[in-house]
């Protein structure tokens, strides 16, 4: 099992689109792979970060998120170990 980090900022760049959305999604994904642990970081808006766990969920084993504030943040583990 891989630890991936994905910096949501690069997945959208200058400014964030609602409209664009689905393809910030499918770039998490691809990023994320399957039955990983997964860490999101980076400026990217609440709206992005909720849909992008939302979106791993089921397909990741581990979700995280981590700032320089909140230091590492366990979203959800499924990891029986």
């Amino acid at each position: 099992m891989a630890t991936i980090t994905i910096d949501l900022k690069h997945l959208y760049g200058q400014t964030a689109k609602l409209d664009e959305l689905s393809s910030y999604v499918l770039g998490a994904q691809q990023l994320a792979g399957e039955g990983n642990e997964v860490v999101l970081t980076g400026q990217a808006p609440i709206w992005l970060y909720l849909k992008v766990a939302h979106a791993l969920h089921g397909r990741v084993r581990k979700l995280s998120y981590n700032s320089p504030v909140t230091g590492d943040v366990v979203i959800f583990d499924h990891d029986p170990f």
